[in-house]
């Protein structure tokens, strides 16, 4: 590879280096390959390495770049979209529902969660963890917190965590009507156990959907699912379920 150096530019020094990279990822690289250590590259484009660092972040930030741990910085592949659609009427655990039940826990809540679920501060509730895949690959893990007064037919279960009990609590969410359920999305950073799970490094961003699902007027279930943010794109509409599907439009590089 040869040497280029960048021309002042009104724009932050970074931002106009990502914008050089990207095209270089578009025409020298390929899906997967590791790209050359931090010193080489500053070197290629004559940066300091705290502004090639900035403007490698913001190309994972943007799904174009993977930090993998004792690999390296490789070039990601396309994203995957999930589908959120708006006229899901269906509870978690539902037929068809994708996700993989890993654990299930009863513990005090966050506040934040205790008060969207009008239950006491130090009043335990059941805590479902669970995994989503796609073609092998991890790509999200959420957190179901549901009330006691939502499940409360639970004593002849003999499981007292793992994942037959979070199907069991699961199967009993069935028995009520849902009403209504609402999502916001946002982006985060990636936490130590999150990170784990997805294959990722701690503070990798993140998309956080967080689900309330409503019966009776009044929230029964919290749901905070963590998306891949280098994997995954969200697409809105009202297709009815939320999957996770491959987009054959974009390029793969």
């Amino acid at each position: 590879m040869g040497t280029t150096q960048l021309e002042t530019v009104p724009e932050p020094k970074y931002w106009h280096l990502k914008t050089v990279l990207s095209e270089a990822l578009d025409s020298e690289f390929s899906v997967g390959e590791i790209l050359p250590n931090e010193r080489d590259l500053a070197a290629r484009f004559g940066v300091a390495r705290a502004t090639l660092r900035q403007a490698l972040e913001q190309l994972e930030l943007e799904g174009r770049l993977q930090r993998r741990r004792g690999v390296g910085t490789t070039v990601a592949p396309p994203r995957m979209g999930v589908a959120v659609g708006t006229q899901q009427h269906d509870w978690p655990g539902a037929a068809g529902d994708v996700w993989q039940p890993v654990d299930c826990t009863r513990e005090v809540p966050p506040a934040a969660v205790a008060a969207a679920l009008e239950t006491g501060e130090e009043q335990p509730v059941h805590i479902v963890r669970r995994s989503r895949t796609t073609h092998g690959q991890p790509v999200a893990a959420e957190l179901l917190y549901i009330a006691g007064t939502s499940v409360p037919d639970l004593s002849a279960i003999d499981a007292p965590s793992g994942a037959a009990r979070a199907r069991a609590v699961l199967r009993e969410l069935q028995r009520l009507e849902l009403e209504g359920q609402e999502s916001d999305v946002e982006l985060g950073s990636a936490r130590a156990d999150d990170a784990k799970e997805l294959d990722r490094l701690p503070g990798a961003p993140v998309l956080v959907v967080t689900t309330r699902y409503s019966t009776k007027g009044r929230i029964a279930v919290l749901s905070v699912a963590t998306y891949r943010a280098d994997t995954c794109r969200l697409t809105f509409g009202d297709s009815g379920g939320v999957e996770i599907h491959q987009d054959p439009e974009r390029r793969a590089s």
